[in-house]
């Protein structure tokens, strides 16, 4: 049973439930795209990691713990500074710069 068919309510208090239901298909609304837009963004950086990851399993021939360890930080760079270090740095440089330990 729902509250707009409930024969228990005045006529106040359908009067107020008529009045929040535009506000809470709003809100709903609002939240689900809140909700996709959230989803959207969650992709793109999994996209971007995989990138990433595929990246240094392609230039230094798997991802070891030292690689896996400087994912994150390198996930921080803007886009053409990220590509530029993945593709001249070498595995010492991006190790001692993005926080892991060459050895």
């Amino acid at each position: 049973m729902t509250l707009e068919t409930s024969e228990n309510l005045t006529d106040e208090d359908r009067e107020l439930i008529m009045k929040l239901s535009p506000a809470y298909l709003r809100w709903r609304e609002e939240t689900l795209q809140e909700g996709r837009l959230e989803g959207r963004q969650e992709g793109r950086l999994e996209d971007r990691r995989e990138m990433v990851v595929n990246l240094l399993r392609v230039r230094f021939g798997s991802l070891d713990d030292q690689l896996a360890g400087i994912v994150a930080p390198l996930l921080q760079l803007p886009a053409e500074d990220l590509t530029r270090f993945l593709l001249t740095l070498s595995r010492e440089e991006l190790l001692e710069r993005f926080g892991g330990q060459s050895g």
